[in-house]
This record gives C-alpha cells, structure tokens and sequence, in this order.
C-alpha cells in the first residue's frame, strides 16, 4: 500500500510542478524537517487513504494484479473497461464511465490515453455524443481490407466468420491492409454480405513503391501492389525529380478519402525498370522487408569477436576431434548444422550440432529486435536478405570448415527400428572436417564413383553410417504414416545482365533425403525435450485438413474409383497409403496436387497440436537459428530448461502469429521476383508454340506449366473455343456446354505464347491443340498371346496365331440358345470400347481400372447368329443414363454435359473400332481367298460395314455362316477385346510452378 502511494506521488509530480525557487525551499524545509516534514506526512496518509479507497473498487478487475505488476499506478485493466460497459448496457461518456471505474482526477489523463488506444484496436468505439459502446453491441465489425486490382474488396473479419464485400464506393477511402470497423447494410449481386465503413482504425501503408507516369503534366506513380487501386498524386516543388518510366518510393502525406486520391511525395529513386537487380528492390518495398540493419544491431556487430575466445568453452564439451561435417548446397554460404555418425551397441549414436546463435545474440538486445522483425531470411535468385548481419550468418555463427565454432548439439541414440532410445542436449565446441555438397555425397555413398570415393576416404566410413542410419529411419517414417510428396524444385541459371539465360531442374537425390531424416529426429528430441519439462515453446504445427477439403477431395478421388480411408478423421498414414497406391499410376501427379492442396498450411504456435503431414505428436524447428527466429527461440528455451529456468520473451502466441506472418511474406516477395525474372525471359519469345500441362484449373481458365522451361501462364476461358465453359471445381475441370469438350487438371495442351506483361508479371498463352492424345495404356488378355505392334497386325497372321484364336474358341463354353442375342446378353459382349456405366458419367475413371479381359460370353454366341454391336452399345449407354437420372433426380448442367461428354466420346470411341476391326476383317478374308484360289472380294467401306452391323442388329435374324467366316468373326472379337480403352486421366505427370514428379530420378 505504501508503495502504491509514493508511486501516485511520482505520477502527480509533473501534473503539480512548482516554480524553481519555491521546489528549493520545499526540499530544504523537507531537509530540515520541520512543519513541512509533518504536512508531507499527513499528505501521505491523505494519499494512502485514497489509493485504499480505490483498491477497494477495482479489485473487481479480473487483471488487477497483473496491471500492478506492468505499471507503477494500474489502471482498470482493457478487460474491466468492456466488462464495465457491458454491464451497463448503454453508450456511456467519458465522466459517467470514469466514476463507475473510480478513476481518480489525477488518473484522468492516464485513463483517456487508454481509451483511445482501444478505440484505435477496435475494442470500443466512440459515437456523433462521445459516448463509448461497444462493436458488438452496435453490430459493428472489425477486420483488415483486402484490396482487388478491379477497385473493389473484402473484409477479412477478426472473428474468422465470413468475408465482407466492400464495393469500389467504400475502397475509396481505403487502401489495401487498412484496419476497419464496418457494418452490414445488406447484399451484393452474388449473395455475399456487403458493409458499409464506419471507422478506419489503422492505416497501413505509410511508403509505397511504384512507376512513374506523367499526364498533362501532372505526375502520379502507380503502385507495384496492384491490390492498391488508386494511383497516388505527387505533390510539386519535392527534391526528387523522378523521369517518366523510373521506379520510385513514395510516402503517403495524405490517405484517401471519398473525394480525394491518396497524396504523397517521393523519397526515393530507386532507377528504371529493367535495371539489373530492380526486381528485388521493388519485392524489398512492396512487401516492407526489412532490409537494413539498425545503428544499434551495426554497433552490437562491430564488438564482436572473429574467431571463438578461451573464455567461450566454459561449460562447453569439446568435440573438436569428432568427424563432424556439413552437407549443403554448392551455393549455400551459411551452415546450419553439421552431422556424425556411428555404431552404438545394437543401434547408432547421431550427432546434430546447430550453430549456437543464441550464445552472440541476446535475448532483447539490437540483433535480436533487428531479427525478430525480419524473421527469417529470405532468399532471392542471386541474392540473400539474411536474418542476421554477416559477420554472423556467414562467419561467427556459421560451421565453416577448419575453424573452432560454438555449437548446440543434439546427441541421440536410435535403435535398428529407428526409434529415438534416448538423446541429451549440451552446449559444445566443434570443428568442422569438411564441407560436403549433397552432389559429393550422392556420388560417393549412391553413384559410388571411384575419384570421390578417393578424395572423402578418411570420412567414408562415417558417411557409410549416416548411409544405414537414413535407410533404418525411412524405414520408420514409412512406418509412421508420414506423407511424403515427390516434388522437383528449379533453378535459375543467369546471364552477365542479371537475367536468366536457363532453368533447370534441381532433382532432390538420397543426400538430400539424408539431411532431412537427420534434422528430422534432432527437431523431434527438441520439442519432446520442452514439452517433458512443460516449458513454453514454438511449435511447428500442422493441423489436419478441413471438413469441407475433405469432403471435396473424396467427391474428386471417387472419379478415380478411390478412396481416402481413416473416416471423418484420416490420419498422415491413410493419405500415405493413398500415395503408394497412386504412386505408379500414369495420373499420379494429377492426384497428388489434388491431395496437396486438400491440407493446411503449417504454422507457428504455442499450443502443440502435432504436425499431420510429418505424423508428429510433437514437433518444432532447431536446426536452422541462421536463417529463423523461431529456432533461436527454441535454442533459448533449452538452455533456460538445462539451467532450471524458464525463459520468456513475452506473449508465445503473438511471437508465433508474427513469425509465421514473415515466412508468408518472404515466400510472396520470393514469387514476385520469380515472376519477373520468368516474364523476362519470356518476352523475346511471343509467338513460338509450346507445349505444356494443365497445373491448375479456376473459373476464369486453366494454368498451363511448360515443358523443360518450367514456367507458367494463363490460358483464358475466352481462347479455348467457341462454347460456354463450366467450371467444375469438384472435377477441377471447364466442360464445354454445346460441344461437350474438357479440360482438366494435367491435361496435356499444345499452346502459343501471345503475350507478356511486365507491369503485371503475367504471361497469356493461345490455345493451339488439346486436350493431346497420350499413350494408351496396353491391355493385358489372360487367354491369348499379347497383341502385336499396330503395323504387325496389318499383316497376314500367322499360322500359329490363327491356331492360338481357333484354340481360344474351341476352349469358349458351348454355343448358348438364340435368347443369348437378347438385351441382357448383350450387356455381357466384349465390345471395341464398352465402359461401364459409372464411367460413362466420368470418362476420367477408366484410368483407376485394370485392362479389360476377354469374357467368356462374348465369345459363347452362336455362328449363325452373332451379336449385333451397335443396339448393345445404345443400351449400355442409355442404361447408363437411366442409372445416372435414378441417382440424380434433378440433373445439373454440369451434369448434362458431362453426359454429353460421355456419350461423344464412346461414339467416337466406337466408330473408331468398328472401322479398323472392319479393315482387319476384310484383309483377313482376301488373304483367305487368296490362298484358296478364289477372286478376292472387295471389302466394304467401314461405313457401310458398320451401316449393316446396325441393320443386322436391328433384326437380329440368325444367319448361317462358313466355317472361315467364324473363325474370321472370333478373331475381329479377340481384337476387339485387345484394344487399349481410351482414357483421359492417363496423362504423363504435370508440372506446376517448377515441381514435377521425381521418382524415376530418386536414388536407392
């Protein structure tokens, strides 16, 4: 109580400050102590008297103890204020709500400050009288403004319910990431709900990076970030005098407002468009990546040492003599970590040391503000933004090789199963032997090359036990269930310009997949390390997929004749199974994308709900402090664990929004600088054809990734015929309403490039020819040899091949009655293309079915009485549609097409085989003529042959045929069978954004 006194004196001190001449007097009369020693003391009690008065009010405040830990004189708590007013239920003024809340007059100031600062966040909000109510009450709603290049927008809700429409008339006055209040007024076209702005609370754009455009003499920069829509005036008589064309940065002196454009004045000429490395400075601004260093973090630098002092190994256990080695890229410049292993007993000992940032960095000093504010680092073609200055990421604190260095070592020990018998975590001094590439190690370990194997001699066998120890822990992953998609990232190769002059793959081999398992295992004995101590971390968290992904990638994978298994809750292993299963199917890439984009995003977070896709309980990052903010926190947190302590930086969850917030942006700023670079090096090159695979299918059109360039454009819904298109998004196709025509995912297209837009960094491409025939798939038939090559069967068989047909219907079941030509014995004919039912509805599911198989009924009808083709083929589909319209009452247009469809395709599916089964036939009784010395009778035409099959099935009159003509029909039967089925979901694997399927260039 005493405390709390002398602290309101303080705060009321400069409230109350008395001339100089009579604070003097004052001091030296309370120096004195006289009658003014005994005034101040009975101020004093005056003052405890009235701090125990308002104590007794305001511990009713939830949080009072912990505003009297933050502030010298707490306030009511934000908290309490709410309460307060909703309590009250009315809009309250300021003085009726600073007597409810006791707030004294010398507190006055304090309280007003605030409430402003909640009603800049949102919290309350302050009507025409200046009376404070709260949003909810008055069905208000906060959010941040998602701007749309086309003038309108969304509210992106604080509550995570729905996205509010905001018509170009409310963007007016807003710009994209602004905090607002806003309020429902009704519905848009679309049947969205549509607000209305009531209050800005936060602006967030304050420096804007743009082009320069001169109109009529006024200047004015268009924003880089199209979502920002309104181009900002320039105001005249600025220093910088930018020339048309230029690159600059411009501060807002002005925001917008419903009769005004944003104003600003440049600050800054970055230089013209094309200039080499523009593309990174444009990405730097545009997304506010911090890019320089702050005065504090360059001084707190510069003191650093350049090697490891005596004094650094107290505590420390040396490792010095241990082959520890790093394996990274050949570009790499900063090493993470470095690895060790060897035979333990029955099992193995691995060592992980990490880089020991931790031990340069201190917890709240420049570097670290400097590092939490980036992040991560962020990695361009050709150049890095580094979480941290370079004396530490590439010297310090990196692993380099033949040099003593700090580290935190992970040292576990695993059993022949691959599980994690028991590790320990202890601080180090390490010396790295050797800085491998994973191209040295594949060629020593996997392409067992005899000069590298020479060179790394003395690591070998080290590097050997790594070898096992990967193969044990596959082993476990594979065990555990985890998803492991193929993917294939690029790289960019440039010219002297800074402009690429080649992309090439960057093909993941078995040292890659080595590292991994071995940070994989050291992440997990860090987080279990935490946890078991129940001290506060950042977890990497990967929450399981969403109800409605769910029920949208079964609806998908039920086109395949698949299934996800594990029910309203599948695990990692049932999406892993499902994997396996799909692995060699030639729509495996069309699948897996389809799987990859049903999951979640990971995230940063102190609650632990297990990482899905690894199939973690526990999981969280340590191997890189380099490069993330979230691993140095975690370095930190073990040593406060290892010392009994417990660290805190402050609020985990805020810590953990923030640093997933900056791994977004980097991987955005790294997209647009791609972009630009791709758009680059496709602009010399409009009008050449290419040909590609559908990546991703939307409403608009499809995205096609080129072959062996790896780069990616749009082909618009206008340019892929003359029809209406329908987007399905359950089938991730566009169905051609009139025409029946699709497109879908990994479809193969052959397209024209037409144009590339720099200011946009969009490439249009030209639909030329598609969907592209592939190759079909060869059917397999049990009872007859393989069918021959298509030339070979043009020939005269053989007479062997002959004697093996005849054996084939010798060994058919005895001819059956004349009631075998009926309806539902042609439902049983082996026909040239006959799909099933269920595959008339989705033609894309023939892929998901084996080769069909000669049946024994097809070949039991009688000589003199054979099975028309054609009813049999009608009936098939119009049984087909009947069961499709028992299943589906009310028909969609979708679904119509989709018929439609259908229907083309086993029409043409049928002609198709008709006419060369007609071909073979004719060719066959010529050459039986032939050699029996009759005249060759001319053969009809396929359609006219196919025109009297229909005759022919329409009576259905037996008729006797010669022994040849049977035998002539059974092979027509037996090649029919053979025939591939067409099928459009066998397609070869697509590529989208530079990643392709990899697993015939996967080692081991």
């Amino acid at each position: 109580m005493t405390r709390r006194t002398k602290n309101t004196q303080a705060r009321t001190a400069p409230q109350n400050r008395q001339p100089a001449g009579r604070s003097s007097a004052a001091s030296a009369s309370r120096r004195g102590g006289g009658a003014d020693a005994s005034a101040a003391g009975r101020g004093r009690a005056a003052h405890k008297a009235a701090a125990a008065h308002v104590s007794a009010i305001r511990l009713a405040d939830p949080f009072h103890e912990r505003e009297a830990q933050k502030y010298e004189q707490p306030l009511p708590s934000r908290e309490y204020v709410l309460q307060v007013l909703a309590e009250r239920g009315v809009p309250t003024v300021f003085d009726e709500l600073a007597v409810a809340l006791d707030i004294q007059s010398h507190e006055r100031e304090h309280f007003d400050r605030r409430l402003r600062a909640m009603e800049r966040e949102g919290q309350i909000v302050r009507n025409r009288r200046d009376a404070y109510l709260l949003p909810a009450k008055a069905d208000l709603i906060k959010g941040r403004v998602e701007g749309h290049p086309d003038g309108f927008g969304f509210l992106r809700r604080d509550d995570g319910g729905a996205d509010i429409f905001l018509g170009p008339k409310e963007m007016r006055e807003l710009l994209h990431g602004d905090r607002v209040l806003v309020r429902i007024a009704g519905q848009d076209r679309r049947g969205r709900p549509e607000g209305k702005l009531v209050e800005v609370l936060e602006r967030a754009n304050t420096r804007v990076v743009g082009r320069v455009i001169e109109e009529h003499g006024v200047m004015i920069v268009v924003p880089e970030n199209r979502r920002l829509a309104q181009d900002i005036l320039i105001a005249p008589g600025g220093r910088k005098k930018p020339q048309p064309g230029q690159i600059v940065t411009v501060e807002l002196v002005e925001q917008p407002t419903q009769v005004t454009q944003p104003i600003g004045r440049i600050v800054e000429v970055l230089g013209n468009y094309a200039d080499p490395g523009m593309e990174i400075e444009i990405a730097l601004r545009k997304h506010d990546l911090p890019f320089e260093f702050s005065a504090e973090a360059k001084a707190e630098t510069r003191k650093l040492p350049a090697a490891v002092r005596k004094k650094d190994w107290a505590g420390r256990e040396d490792l010095t003599k241990l082959a520890l080695v790093t394996i990274d890229g050949e570009t790499a410049k900063d090493f993470d970590d470095a690895v060790y292993c060897e035979r333990q007993g029955k099992g193995y000992r691995l060592i992980v040391a990490i880089a020991d940032v931790s031990h340069y960095v201190g917890a709240g000093n420049g570097l670290d503000k400097d590092a939490f504010e980036r992040g991560n680092s962020v990695y361009f073609p050709r150049r890095v933004i580094p979480m941290l200055p370079e004396k530490l990421s590439n010297g310090l604190c990196s692993l380099n090789p033949q040099v003593e260095r700090l580290a935190m070592v992970a040292d576990m020990a695993i059993s022949m199963t691959g599980d994690i018998k028991s590790y320990r975590f202890y601080p180090a001094v390490i010396w790295s032997h050797a800085r491998l590439t994973y191209t040295q190690v594949a060629a020593a370990l996997y392409d067992k090359d005899p000069a590298v194997r020479n060179e790394l001699a003395a690591l070998l066998p080290h590097l050997e036990n790594l070898d096992q120890l990967f193969r044990v822990l596959l082993k476990a992953r594979a065990k555990r269930g985890a998803i492991d998609f193929e993917t294939t990232e690029t790289r960019m190769i440039f010219d002297d310009n800074g402009k690429i002059a080649q992309i090439v793959p960057e093909v993941r081999n078995d040292a890659h997949r080595l590292i991994e398992e071995c940070m994989l295992a050291a992440n997990v004995c860090a987080s279990d390390f935490l946890a078991s101590r129940e001290h506060p971390a950042l977890y990497r968290v990967h929450d399981s997929p969403s109800e409605d992904k769910l029920a949208k990638l079964r609806e998908f994978l039920k086109e395949f004749g698949l299934g996800l298994g594990g029910g309203d809750e599948p695990r990692a292993g049932d999406f892993a199974k499902l994997l396996e299963q799909v692995r060699d199917r030639p729509d495996a890439q069309l699948l897996q994308t389809v799987m990859l984009r049903s999951l979640k995003q990971a995230m940063y977070s102190p609650d632990n709900v297990g990482h899905f896709g690894l199939a973690y309980e526990s999981y969280t990052h340590f191997t890189s402090p380099i490069r993330r903010y979230p691993d140095l926190l975690i370095h930190r947190g073990i040593k406060a664990a290892l010392a009994g302590e417990q660290y805190r930086p402050g609020d985990w969850e805020q810590i953990g929004l923030h640093c997933s917030m900056t791994e977004r942006r980097a991987d955005d700023a790294t997209r647009d600088v791609v972009a630009f670079l791709k758009c680059y090096f496709m602009q010399d090159r409009v009008g050449e054809i290419f040909t590609g695979s559908v990546s991703a299918v939307v409403s608009f059109g499809l995205f096609v990734a080129l072959d062996d360039i790896f780069i990616e454009g749009l082909l618009h819904i206008s340019d892929l015929g003359s029809d209406y298109f329908h987007y399905d998004e359950t089938r991730h196709a566009l169905l051609g309403e009139r025409t029946g025509k699709q497109f879908r995912l990994s479809d193969r297209v052959k397209v024209q490039l037409v144009r590339v837009d720099m200011a946009t960094n969009k490439i249009d491409f030209r639909l030329i020819e598609g969907p592209l025939a592939v190759e079909k798939p060869v059917a397999v038939v049990e009872e007859t040899p393989a069918p021959a090559p298509r030339r070979a069967r043009r020939t005269t068989r053989t007479a062997a091949d002959k004697a093996a047909v005849e054996t084939v219907v010798v060994a058919a079941p005895a001819a059956a009655p004349a009631v075998e030509v009926a309806k539902p014995a042609r439902k049983t004919r082996a026909k040239p293309a006959a799909v099933p039912a269920e595959e008339v509805i989705a033609p894309a599911a023939t892929a998901a079915k084996p080769a069909r198989k000669p049946r024994d009924k097809a070949q039991s009808v009688p000589e003199t009485a054979p099975t028309p083709v054609m009813p049999a083929r009608k009936s098939r589909v119009k049984a087909a549609t009947a069961l499709s319209a028992q299943k589906a009452p009310q028909a969609s247009v979708l679904d119509d097409i989709w018929q439609k469809a259908a229907d083309q395709e086993a029409a043409a599916q049928k002609l198709a085989a008709e006419e060369a089964a007609s071909a073979r036939a004719g060719k066959k009784r010529k050459a039986a003529d032939k050699a029996e010395g009759k005249p060759a009778k001319r053969a009809k035409a396929p359609a006219a042959k196919a025109k009297s099959k229909v005759k022919a099935g329409a009576k259905a009159k037996p008729a006797a045929k010669p022994a040849k003509k049977s035998a002539a029909k059974a092979v027509k039967a037996s090649a029919t069978v053979a025939e591939p089925v067409e099928s459009r979901a066998s397609k070869p694997a697509a590529r989208s954004g530079g990643k392709t399927s990899t697993k015939g260039t996967r080692r081991g």
